[in-house]
């Protein structure tokens, strides 16, 4: 059963790659924006993709889907959080696994919120991968803390899998297809 196109608020290429086939297996059409994502601050990764959908609904007047991530890292306490993107442009992969040297726990999960609106429905869908930061920055593909990111039940980095492995199991295919499960019913 096919819908009705949808917006997705991103610039970022990696994503787009890993969620066209999502929506192609719904048979969902989604078309993307350069409009930059209005992002509030908040730990909820949830409320943060809510918001920056009705935002985005309320300036292109479209149906829009907007996601974020979070990475929670046991050993500190749950940093980076909903704030990865600007760690990641601040102190990147290297400065986390510096902060993380002599951790014995390296317990991590990475929660991605997809969030909706258009104009009437406003709401949010969350898929969450548990895992562990690697030692090292290993794999080639992938982008942002893929490379230190070792999915449950695998011994490779995201940046190892390839993307149909990545997309198979990632949290933010988990969370898109929350999304897409009940976008088509």
């Amino acid at each position: 059963m096919s819908k009705d196109k949808v917006t997705l608020v991103t610039q970022n290429e990696n994503k787009i790659a890993e969620l066209a086939p999502i929506f192609e297996e719904y048979d969902v059409p989604f078309e993307t924006t350069n409009l930059q994502k209005h992002e509030i601050r908040s730990q909820s990764v949830g409320y943060v993709a809510l918001e920056a959908a009705i935002r985005a609904f309320d300036t292109l007047k479209r149906p829009v889907v907007v996601d974020d991530t979070g990475l929670y890292i046991e050993h500190l306490n749950e940093f980076p959080g909903a704030y990865a993107a600007y760690v990641l442009e601040t102190i990147g992969v290297e400065g986390i696994l510096r902060l993380m040297e002599d951790a014995t726990d390296r317990d991590a999960r990475f929660d991605t919120s997809v969030g909706y609106c258009n104009g009437r429905i406003s709401r949010y869908f969350i898929g969450t991968m548990y895992g562990d930061i690697a030692a090292s920055a290993t794999g080639k593909g992938g982008f942002g803390y893929d490379p230190i990111f070792i999915p449950e039940n695998e011994t490779r980095t995201y940046a190892e899998l390839s993307l149909d492995e990545k997309i198979a199991i990632s949290h933010r295919s988990q969370a898109f297809r929350k999304f897409l499960d009940w976008y088509v019913e």
